[in-house]
């Protein structure tokens, strides 16, 4: 009965190939938010896993999502006994479009696939490796000691990526039933791969639509040209008003005010650049900011995609419509509701009234962050520290987005999580994968940290 059983019992697992079996179990469940053709396995991921949970003790309640069409939920707890600490966990178990056709020969998207150090599959870097490292670690430490020290809640979710629909309302909804001491969770990358992470918010996430349309039908490019606006040269334009060459952005209402001097610090020596990504390029970005700032203490435009005429057959047509999918990714500090009317009055302004906006139905993720001092995060530390031998990178929130504010506007929790992939994983796109060796150290890292949560040693004061 001790830490270093714990984390033996947890590592086993993995050596002797149980974890991964039962990673490819996961990974064969085709659970797609984004296509119809996925919603029937939405609900079958949450049938597979309930078995499990009450193997440990748990209760469990597959749910009906507040919104009309919206996937099922999964709420289970195990308490041991009302005086001691609650922990708060999450996953999501949808994922991606499979994209089946885009992977590499000899990789299919819902076949776990192992080569050299690296597990191929949609999910097994997002998220469906990662709440599985924190439910074995779970059971490594109730196989040794018996009891975990503590009570533990768990929302399951199967919507994340289409926007977590229902969740914020479920969290309304069940409140009482949700009430914890810390979300403790998983999701998204290490900073960098033998090295555990802790963040403790996310930036948030807006899609939406810019669209030119100008009239039915195109038009011969000869009979035409120099007598028809072009609709992808006006977006084109449209789209280069926001940004300047280096992708700075323009908006005064999108330059955020909270990168303080604290946050700075706090982002002041961590390392971005990493021998398995694609290389950096050091130009692109607000010219004044650090790589690690420009990440993670800022924000960022993109065009997720852009379309007019047919692009895999042109004609000698001026086309009828253009469209771009864009997205900004924005931190604590920026006013999510100011984004679109702000970027409305710059089209304007600009004269680009002839640019329509089309807000997703999907909405966003709102921006949190948690301060890096929390005693929280203090705790997790280290026990990370203890673990493997060095300190984790600290962040104060992710580069991407999470639905955190639901934990932690809702229900009031303070968040910490601990990444279990990493930044070149190929995380949405064909190809997604986890490192091996990255899996073994995550099952080591929650086994002690939720050893250490039982042992009730310096654990912060309840709320």
């Amino acid at each position: 009965m001790t830490r270093a059983a714990a984390i033996t019992t947890a590592t086993a697992r993995f050596e002797r190939g149980e974890f991964t079996r039962d990673l490819a179990a996961l990974v064969a469940i085709p659970s797609e938010s984004q296509t119809p053709e996925g919603a029937p396995h939405l609900r079958a991921y949450l049938d597979h896993i309930t078995p499990r949970l009450r193997a440990m003790g748990f209760t469990t309640e597959i749910i009906d999502n507040p919104l009309p069409g919206a996937p099922p939920l999964l709420l289970g707890e195990r308490i041991e006994a009302t005086e001691l600490p609650t922990i708060l966990t999450y996953g999501h178990g949808d994922v991606t479009r499979a994209q089946t056709d885009a992977w590499a020969e000899g990789l299919a998207p819902f076949v776990l696939t192992e080569r050299g150090e690296k597990l191929y599959g949609r999910g097994a870097a997002d998220n469906k490796v990662q709440h599985l490292v924190n439910l074995t670690a779970l059971e490594s430490v109730l196989a040794t000691r018996g009891h975990l020290g503590f009570n533990v809640k768990i929302v399951l979710e199967m919507g994340e990526e289409t926007g977590s629909p229902g969740l914020a309302e479920t969290f309304h909804r069940h409140k009482a039933r949700l009430k914890s001491d810390v979300l403790i969770a998983s999701d998204g990358p290490r900073l960098q791969p033998d090295r555990p992470t802790l963040f403790m918010g996310s930036r948030g996430g807006i899609n939406f639509d810019l669209r030119v349309d100008l009239r039915d039908g195109a038009h011969h490019s000869g009979n035409w040209g120099g007598l028809l606006a072009d609709p992808a040269m006006i977006l084109a334009q449209a789209l280069a008003s926001i940004t300047d060459a280096r992708g700075q952005l323009a908006i005064a209402e999108w330059r955020p005010t909270s990168l303080t001097p604290q946050v700075r610090a706090a982002l002041a020596d961590l390392p971005i650049a990493e021998d398995t990504g694609p290389r950096i390029d050091p130009d692109w970005g607000e010219a004044s900011l650090t790589p690690a700032e420009r990440a993670y203490g800022w924000n960022s435009f993109a065009i997720l995609a852009m379309t007019a005429g047919v692009p895999d057959a042109p004609v000698n047509a001026i086309a009828a419509s253009a469209r771009a999918t864009c997205q900004l990714r924005f931190v604590v500090g920026t006013d999510p509701t100011a984004i679109l009317p702000s970027l409305r009055r710059h089209l304007d302004a600009n004269g680009f009234a002839q640019v329509q906006i089309v807000e997703m139905e999907r909405g966003f993720f709102a921006a949190t962050r948690l301060d890096p001092d929390h005693p929280w995060v203090r705790f997790a530390t280290r026990s990370l520290t203890e673990t493997t031998g060095k300190p984790p990178h600290i962040l104060p929130n992710l580069a991407g987005s999470l639905p955190n504010d639901t934990f932690a506007d809702i229900l009031g929790l303070p968040t910490v999580w601990v990444p279990h992939s990493y930044r070149a994983c190929s995380q949405h796109a064909p190809n997604e994968h986890v490192l091996k060796y990255v899996c073994r150290d995550a099952l080591a890292v929650m086994a002690g940290l939720f050893w250490d949560i039982g042992a009730g040693r310096d654990l912060p004061p309840r709320a």
